[in-house]
């Protein structure tokens, strides 16, 4: 089995892209990140990517004031890099039309919540988890998604469950949340990588799979 080309998108932190270098680095996902890109020239994320020997690139409005250029560049870069798929990993923009079309279907998402609950325009970061408490729900967690032209809207791929706990703050939440993030997007590229996971299908209507972990 070949190795699935990764190319990964990211803004901040970069744990997600952390556990996705670990999982490619000991075996249990077969994948090479071609490209790290950031529209954060100093973020922790394309220092990873950096100290990891992985290339990287900073694309953003400061490079690209033009959205249409800055969206073909972005799509030119990744095609460069002969990209099989784009994992968004704390990547806070919305994709345009030129990267959507030349990847369709084969650009995945990690969403700290079980989409399509607690999504949306200005749902990331400690807004989903405020959310979740606020509304007393009794259970989060994560969910992989196909992305498409809307924010958190493209077919669930793959769900992990997290239950609330009563004495549970925002950051409590947050940190139990990310740590199967970091889990379970590496198993879910894995999946696509030996294709148990049809991303065409999913695109068209296949339903997630949900997995319940303790906190």
């Amino acid at each position: 089995m070949g190795m699935l080309r990764l190319g990964v998108l990211a803004s901040h932190g970069g744990s997600n892209l952390q556990a996705i270098m670990d999982a490619s680095r000991d075996g249990t996902l077969h994948a090479e990140i071609r490209v790290v890109i950031s529209n954060n020239s100093r973020s922790v994320a394309i220092e990873r990517a950096r100290r990891a020997g992985i290339p990287t690139a900073h694309l953003s409005g400061a490079t690209h004031p033009d959205p249409a250029d800055l969206d073909s560049a972005l799509a030119s870069e990744l095609l460069m890099h002969r990209v099989e798929l784009v994992a968004l990993a704390g990547y806070m923009k919305k994709l345009g039309p030129a990267t959507l079309s030349a990847f369709r279907s084969r650009i995945v998402n990690v969403h700290p919540s079980l989409l399509p609950k607690f999504g949306g325009v200005g749902m990331y970061g400690e807004r989903v988890h405020e959310a979740v408490l606020a509304a007393g729900d009794g259970v989060s967690g994560v969910t992989v998604h196909v992305v498409d032209a809307e924010y958190d809207h493209g077919r669930a791929i793959a769900q992990r469950k997290v239950s609330v706990l009563r004495e549970d703050t925002p950051d409590t939440l947050a940190a139990r949340v990310l740590a199967q993030e970091h889990i379970l997007y590496p198993q879910t590229l894995q999946r696509i990588a030996t294709g148990e996971i049809d991303l065409d299908a999913a695109a068209e209507g296949g339903r997630a799979e949900s997995h319940r972990t303790d906190p």
